[in-house]
């Protein structure tokens, strides 16, 4: 499958300003009557504006939990997560929601469309929680749709359905673009093509891009690899010379 360039004019311009993430020491702790455990454990990391990034580690490792946490879907039991040198940890849930809206995109494993609307109408649905949200045609173009602005979600192949809610988490121009498990329902071919697109997110915009994946082999596109294991951050790693998706040995 081919994916058709991104072009960066029209969206560069409005861009808000790329932030900085750093974890110190977070934990996510459940309960459940008289026992708890910790999703994560004392994180600690810092991402640089504009990296493609990769979180590697086993089913139960805590990559959701981290990837959850950064997204604010949920909250940190300790420690503090500064996005742009703003701590959101411990924002109530309106100050929440407009950094959710504001600020971050979510592409995850099932594409969340909304099946009675077209593929434009999912998207344009993002002008209703951000005023300046780009608009819906155009993403769509830039990710090799425009022949089908006007068709239902039944009618697309699930490889056109993601690349559909990437159309829409990009509308917001966010400053974090979290993709947890983005190709797991794709075959392989598909799948390459909407890593690829997400790697060009990283390059062509200056988007911080997150993803999750059990797929070691991503981690040689990545400009940084975190590596979780028990809720522990085990290793972050950087790339001096990260491979594009395409010169990937798949």
């Amino acid at each position: 499958m081919e994916v058709a360039a991104t072009k960066t004019t029209g969206i560069q311009a409005d861009s808000p300003p790329r932030s900085t993430v750093v974890f110190r020491g977070v934990s996510k702790e459940y309960s459940s009557g008289e026992q708890s455990f910790k999703a994560l454990d004392d994180a600690s990391f810092t991402l640089e504006a504009g990296e493609f990034v990769v979180i590697l580690g086993p089913s139960g490792a805590g990559k959701s939990t981290l990837l959850n946490l950064l997204g604010g879907m949920d909250f940190a039991s300790e420690g503090s997560i500064l996005v742009g040198g703003a701590n959101i940890v411990g924002l109530g849930d309106r100050e929440l929601t407009r950094y959710r809206a504001q600020q971050v995109g979510f592409v995850f494993q099932f594409y969340n469309l909304i099946p009675t609307l077209t593929a434009r109408e999912n998207i344009a649905l993002i002008h209703s929680v951000k005023t300046d949200a780009l608009d819906a045609t155009g993403m769509l173009a830039a990710v090799g749709l425009s022949d089908h602005v006007d068709q239902f979600p039944a009618q697309l192949s699930g490889g056109e359905q993601q690349r559909v809610s990437i159309a829409r988490a990009l509308a917001k121009n966010p400053t974090l673009l979290l993709a947890d498990e983005p190709t797991g329902a794709l075959d392989s071919e598909t799948g390459i093509a909407v890593l690829e697109l997400l790697w060009r997110m990283s390059r062509e915009h200056g988007t911080t891009v997150v993803v999750v994946t059990h797929n070691a082999l991503l981690a040689q596109a990545a400009d940084r690899v975190i590596h979780l294991r028990n809720g522990q951050v085990t290793q972050v790693a950087t790339n001096a010379a990260p491979l594009s998706i395409s010169e990937i040995r798949w």
